[in-house]
């Protein structure tokens, strides 16, 4: 790896970032699955974790007619698993040390730096809300038909073949929010657990890794993708290794991508 330095890319003295070739994402998801093998008790049980809580609020949402909501859902999920995996970072941080984890607690990573990962979470919370203010604009301009009930929404603009250019537009519109969101956030939450800067320095840092890698993070974002994707549509059981997987890689692509001085 070849070592960018800050000052090539922005004339400030912020984090440098590591050139990176396409070995190392399957060294991240190598190391990562490392980790859950290493401490399959914590790891799979966090995962579990995460099933039950989706399986729960989108129990609510069937239970209360409200499954419309169900794609937003889905597709907030990818926005803020940066932030559900701090745990996660906080494991493979003390198995890298080689401490115990009978001593590691996410509120423990969460409470080191948590004024600046209010502000991350804000900032995604904020691309989410933009995202759903365009899907609904595109919807309002291009559906020119009566405005289906909500338990025939899905059926009749997702699933009857008929609003093509919707969804084409909703999922442009997606991938661009999408893309935003994984550039400010691909390393941003391992970051600031484990040095004392702030948000915006961080989010800089994870555009620049990025910007300067973005042929082998292209990859890295479609592995996500597809990993966390199987794990969706297998009705969350999938997320059980997906969400400790990607968890656990994430923070080796930030200990790649962003050495220690």
């Amino acid at each position: 790896m070849h070592t960018i330095t800050a000052a090539e890319h922005t004339g400030q003295d912020e984090p440098r970032v590591n050139k990176i070739d396409f070995e190392n994402i399957w060294q991240w998801l190598g190391k990562g699955w490392g980790d859950i093998q290493s401490a399959p008790g914590y790891s799979l049980t966090y995962g579990a974790g995460i099933v039950l809580i989706s399986g729960l609020i989108t129990l609510l949402l069937v239970v209360g007619h409200l499954t419309f909501l169900v794609p937003f859902l889905i597709a907030g999920f990818f926005l803020v698993a940066p932030l559900l995996a701090i745990g996660l970072y906080q494991m493979s941080a003390h198995l890298e040390r080689g401490e115990s984890l009978k001593t590691c607690q996410a509120l423990e990573a969460f409470k080191r730096n948590q004024g600046q990962l209010g502000i991350a979470t804000a900032f995604l919370v904020m691309i989410m809300q933009l995202w759903i203010l365009a899907t609904v604009f595109l919807f309002i301009m291009l559906f020119n038909h009566p405005f289906p009930t909500w338990e025939r929404f899905i059926p009749v603009v997702f699933l009857s073949g008929e609003h093509t250019l919707i969804l084409v537009s909703i999922t442009v519109v997606g991938a661009f929010f999408a893309a935003c969101a994984f550039c400010i956030s691909a390393i941003t939450v391992p970051m600031l657990i484990d040095r004392p800067i702030n948000a915006l320095t961080a989010m800089r840092t994870s555009v620049r890794a990025v910007v300067v890698n973005w042929i082998p993070m292209l990859l890295w974002a479609t592995l996500i993708v597809f990993i966390v994707g199987v794990g969706l549509v297998t009705f969350y059981i999938g997320l059980f290794i997906a969400v400790p997987l990607v968890g656990h890689a994430t923070w080796h692509a930030y200990r790649d991508l962003v050495p220690r001085d």
